[in-house]
């Protein structure tokens, strides 16, 4: 079926005047719907990254009503602030096609834009308060209630095994060309397990996180520039801050782009970095151990190294996962990932006095 047939499937009123494709997002098909009385956001969730997109939105079910409460002690407004399932005719939160596709609606938040990368450090130290209020808000949820939507979507012991697994079938051929990318994982397979040897120990506590912490996953108000919402609650599910940190990090901080080729123009920014986490630390004040602030800088790092794993491995496997648009494209990405894992090690005092200070 169609937006425009899907959208009718919704309690929006019984007139649809548009349903047209919206935004730059790389997973699910999103739709922007107008009616009469306003506009609304549509969404078919992608079953090949979401095995399971029942329990994606039973997920954001449980985070949003939760963060409406909270947002409504507060005094602020839940409809802006956090995203609003909108329920089908028959009053659920999703609406399966003839297909079997699962479709979703959320009210549109008006008066906002996204940005895809920061360009100031005062832009990405709004996006470090948005996250961060993200993460205190829900600093009392019970992780228990909530699915794990992509299944070891951030264990980077287990991303360097598919990297070793790839190595040894080398199913595309192209094992000869990388072998100063291998030892270079090779020679930081122990600190892949830095992370989750200290939940083991339980020095670390296990949290809602949101897994997918970039900039443009923060609406802005068009106004004041100030951070509303965040949205692209797909893979919130239990997990460390060090991860919501460092992929923020890894995506804003970084000088380059995800696939640049020069890596001379790879490097981490210490200003950016500093910014996101004066942002971020400020609205978790009392929230944070001192163990999981001491350990941010380690989060930047490993969720570096873990996507240089990742682009690796799928380089080896023939480009299977990620959309490539030139030849070598994945082999590029593993190169500048790894080159600013580099760069924060040549870096890392400066890093963690940062985090220190702050």
């Amino acid at each position: 079926m169609n937006a425009m047939s899907m959208a009718r499937c919704f309690a929006i009123g019984p007139i649809v005047m548009s349903a047209e494709p919206y935004g730059n997002g790389h997973i699910n098909n999103t739709y922007r719907v107008v009616t009469p009385d306003g506009a609304y956001i549509l969404q078919r969730v992608n079953r090949y990254v979401f095995k399971k997109p029942e329990q994606v939105m039973d997920n954001i079910v449980r985070v949003t009503d939760y963060l409406q409460r909270i947002i409504r002690s507060e005094g602020g407004d839940p409809r802006r602030e956090t995203l609003t399932l909108v329920p089908s005719l028959e009053g659920g939160t999703h609406v399966l096609d003839e297909e079997g596709e699962l479709w979703r609606m959320y009210l549109c938040i008006e008066g906002v834009v996204t940005r895809d990368l920061p360009d100031t450090p005062e832009l990405f130290a709004l996006s470090g308060e948005a996250f961060g209020r993200f993460q205190s808000r829900l600093g009392e949820f019970d992780t228990s209630l909530l699915h794990e939507t992509i299944p070891n979507f951030h264990n980077t012991p287990a991303r360097y095994r598919q990297l070793m697994d790839a190595v040894a079938e080398d199913r595309a051929g192209r094992l000869r060309d990388v072998s100063s990318e291998l030892a270079f994982a090779r020679a930081r397979e122990a600190e892949t397990r830095l992370l989750l040897d200290e939940v083991d120990r339980g020095t670390l506590p296990i949290r809602v996180t949101h897994n997918d912490t970039k900039l443009n996953n923060v609406l802005l108000d068009r106004a004041s520039g100030e951070g509303v919402c965040v949205i692209d609650l797909d893979t919130v599910m239990p997990g460390l801050v060090a991860y919501d940190f460092g992929d923020a990090i890894r995506t804003g901080a970084s000088t380059a782009a995800e696939d640049e080729e020069d890596l001379a123009k790879v490097d981490i920014s210490l200003p950016m970095f500093e910014a996101f986490a004066r942002g971020f630390l400020s609205r978790l004040r009392g929230i944070l151990t001192p163990r999981e602030i001491e350990l941010l800088p380690m989060g930047a790092k490993m969720m570096t190294l873990e996507n240089g794993l990742r682009f690796l491995a799928d380089h080896l496997n023939g480009d299977l996962y990620f959309r490539v648009h030139r030849a070598g494209h994945n082999l590029a990405r593993a190169r500048a990932q790894f080159r600013l894992v580099q760069r924060m090690e040549e870096k890392w005092e400066d890093m963690q006095r940062i985090v220190a200070r702050l």
